[in-house]
């Protein structure tokens, strides 16, 4: 078991981010290697982008530089903040010390059996720039259509442990973060994690929220990362399995069957782009309804990262509970 103590000045110091490449990084290991945790219906969706990097030599100079519990930290730098772009992580990779870049790749070619083709990409004088180039192809034929609807869930976990961070402290934040994970005694333990018990020192945790670990978490400690538990985010099940609920007749005839799903979808903070794809609606329609709904005052909106996200209000809680 792994075990955080939680000092005074951490929860002021805790932070959140997001993390564009390590969504990249697991998703390719999903498609990679059996992933039955991840839905097969979501995974397929990733299938052809994938089989365009089949004979690209960074597939699996990119595997091979990771295992089950660990990772080249070159090619995986941490984030900044919800605000963390994939231009902001394939810059860090470029800009990575090359000397140390290659104690890396040393260390994990002397564990694992690699094609002449692939050690050969690993040992170019410009790895970090071919690696980087390799992810960037990687990004634009797998994620960057889905990263938008992607981020606003993650997003939408963030409002909501914040809040309950504030509220309520640490083992409200903490629930739900994984069936493993828990508050105990001043400290956060990770029952599925090894390794000593570390006190966080007045530099606070940073919690990123994720799509691709789900169900499981991920927790790093060693340099450059600083103390970090990566987690399934809330509402990930929506972006898998994306199922509008029903829209009573009552409130479509008062608002109009969409703003009426707009409003019952709005039981949690969203984006705009979250919401034109669960409903299959265009974003500027949506953004279009979203404004009738706020003029009314039936949602709210609030600036999250690089998203605004809306929630409904107490009085549009009341006109949907009202309506069954």
């Amino acid at each position: 078991m792994l075990r955080f103590e939680v000092g005074a000045e951490d929860l002021l110091r805790t932070r959140f981010a997001v993390s564009p490449i390590f969504e990249l990084h697991d998703l390719l290991r999903a498609l990679e290697t059996p992933a039955p945790a991840l839905p097969s219906s979501w995974l397929a969706r990733f299938r052809t982008g994938f089989d365009q990097l089949r004979e690209h030599p960074g597939r699996d100079a990119v595997r091979v530089l990771k295992t089950a519990r660990e990772g080249a930290n070159f090619f995986a730098p941490p984030p900044r903040g919800m605000a963390q772009t994939i231009e902001q992580d394939l810059a860090a990779v470029r800009a990575w010390p090359l000397g140390a870049a290659r104690e890396e790749i040393d260390y994990y070619l002397a564990r694992r059996r690699v094609t002449a083709a692939t050690r050969a990409f690993l040992y170019d004088p410009d790895v970090l720039d071919r690696v980087a180039d390799f992810l960037e192809l990687a990004w634009s034929v797998l994620l960057a259509a889905e990263w938008p609807q992607m981020r606003a869930v993650c997003e939408r976990d963030v409002v909501h442990r914040a809040a309950e961070l504030g509220r309520a402290g640490w083992e409200a934040a903490l629930a739900g973060l994984g069936p493993r994970v828990r508050w105990r005694d001043g400290g956060i333990e990770l029952s599925a994690h090894g390794g000593p018990a570390g006190a966080l020192g007045g530099a606070g945790l940073l919690l990123v929220p994720a799509v691709t670990i789900w169900p499981g978490t991920a927790v790093f400690g060693d340099d450059p990362w600083p103390k970090a538990i990566i987690y399934p985010a809330r509402g990930v099940g929506a972006l898998f399995e994306p199922a509008p609920a029903a829209v009573p007749d009552s409130l479509a005839g008062l608002l109009g069957r969409s703003r009426a799903q707009l409003l019952i979808g709005l039981g949690e903070p969203a984006s705009t782009t979250h919401l034109a794809a669960v409903f299959t609606l265009a974003t500027g329609a949506v953004g279009d309804h979203l404004a009738v709904l706020y003029r009314a005052g039936l949602v709210t909106r609030a600036r999250s990262g690089r998203s605004v996200l809306y929630a409904r209000t107490p009085l549009g809680d009341a006109l949907v509970r009202a309506a069954g």
